[in-house]
């Protein structure tokens, strides 16, 4: 009897090894902001290297806590895990992506698989924190030009945005909560940038003033939000909603804030909004090019890896100019436009994973970020920040706000039906490829199952 309680409780401790490898995958996955789709997906895979069966498992998952559950007739066994730092971390996705298949493929030990989950932990991220507000400032200056700003305006949207990336960086380094290091990073490159348009040195002087905080806006959290939704997964994309929502209300307060200091050097200053114009007046290279730094800029904000980077140049340049030609050529209008770049880089992308052996959103959300309305969203909110009591102000400021709306609604609706469709063939793929892998582990006397 003494000896079966021993064996029973090392096959206990040997489980919530298990069941403790298993969440610190998940872990990674929803702390690098994956859609919930995949989180399952590769713990599921991950359980099936494991030796866990499916049929036992039960896994739950929410914004901030993962719970997996081992049940059969005579036991279960529970264990939680919390997920507090939110980043958006797109290498560690393809590394957990690609460990999940190796792992089977090559029987790991669990030695081994932890010790690849705490290299992945730990790895430094591919750009230094200086080389990236950098980028994210020219990602930034894309916005600007595509918006219809001089090159000038480019230059001096750049130089605002970096500094308050920066600043943002900085801010989260001491602990400051992310909600407020927004609002300062907001209120610091606006200020800024109002005081380039001082200089007169360009153009089009207040167009920085548009694009300067746009590093800000929370594109993969919005498109996660609309995947989770539409795969029934609401409880935690409607959390995902109210965390962009209440991002976006922290960058809004942070411009608010530098509005209200420069309103008394300058009344007119919410009037140069809504005469700026956002109709393309440059050569479609032209938008190509400042689509291209775009993308790139937040592909290497979201850490992605340099070897998708050129790859991801050409689809920005797709998407915008995609967009263009069917808002503007064809007369349809910016939200079909939108919607229409969205859902035709998302079917490049449904292709190129097999390409580059990525998941799909690695490259494809990078690819739309350059097709946020910034224009639509500073009319909205100044709008809103400077009313007056005058007749009609709300008409237009709720006009606008709905157009953003619509637009970005478009843009992830369009990245996210291709893929929908798309994962329904390739996961039977991968469910006939993993068999295949589990019974050649099994004749290879690798598969213990629990």
């Amino acid at each position: 009897m003494g000896e079966e309680n021993e064996i029973e409780k090392n096959e206990l401790l040997l489980l919530r090894r298990k069941l403790h490898l298993l969440l610190k995958t998940g872990q990674i996955l929803v702390e690098s902001s994956a859609d919930t789709s995949r989180i399952l997906r590769d713990m599921n895979r991950v359980a099936a290297f494991l030796g866990i069966p499916d049929d036992k498992l039960h896994i739950h998952v929410s914004y901030t806590m993962l719970l997996v559950n081992i049940s059969d007739e005579k036991h279960s066994v529970s264990k939680f895990q919390k997920c507090e730092k939110h980043t958006i971390n797109m290498e560690a996705l393809t590394e957990i992506s690609h460990l999940s298949w190796r792992a089977i493929r090559e029987d790991y030990s669990l030695d081994r698989y932890e010790k690849e989950l705490s290299r992945i932990t730990t790895q430094k991220r591919n750009y230094s924190p200086l080389f990236t507000a950098i980028l994210a400032g020219f990602a930034c200056g894309g916005f600007c030009k595509l918006f219809g700003g001089d090159w000038v305006a480019f230059l001096f949207a750049s130089c605002c945005a970096a500094i308050g990336f920066r600043i943002r960086q900085s801010c989260e380094h001491f602990g400051i909560n992310n909600y407020m290091s927004i609002t300062i990073a907001a209120f610091i490159s606006s200020v800024l940038a109002y005081y380039t348009s001082k200089t007169g040195l360009s153009q089009t002087p207040y167009h920085p003033l548009l694009a300067c905080t746009l590093f800000i806006v929370p594109g993969v959290p919005i498109i996660n939000f609309i995947d989770d939704m539409l795969e029934s997964y609401l409880v935690v994309g409607f959390t995902r909603f109210l965390n962009c929502t209440v991002t976006l209300i922290a960058m809004s307060f942070g411009i608010m804030l530098a509005i209200h200091a420069l309103v008394s050097e300058d009344i007119t200053i919410a009037d140069h909004f809504s005469e700026l114009s956002i109709v393309p007046h440059d050569p479609f290279y032209i938008y190509a090019i400042a689509a291209a730094i775009s993308a790139v800029g937040f592909s290497i904000i979201f850490n992605t890896s340099k070897k998708l980077l050129w790859f991801i140049a050409l689809g920005g340049a797709l998407a915008v100019c995609t967009r263009n030609f069917v808002n503007y050529e064809l007369g349809y209008g910016p939200v079909v436009g939108s919607f229409m770049g969205g859902f035709i880089v998302s079917l490049i992308g449904v292709k190129a994973i097999h390409w580059f052996n990525v998941p799909g959103h690695v490259l494809t959300i990078p690819m739309v970020i350059p097709m946020i309305p910034g224009v639509l969203i500073y009319r909205c909110l100044l709008a809103f920040i400077t009313m007056k009591g005058v007749i009609g102000e709300v008409t237009n400021a709720t006009y606008n706000g709905i157009s953003a709306a619509l637009i970005i609604m478009c843009i992830s609706v369009g990245v996210a039906i291709p893929n929908i469709f798309a994962r329904r063939y390739l996961d039977k793929r991968r469910r006939l490829k993993l068999q295949q892998q589990l019974e050649e582990r099994k004749a290879r006397g690798k598969f213990i199952e629990w």
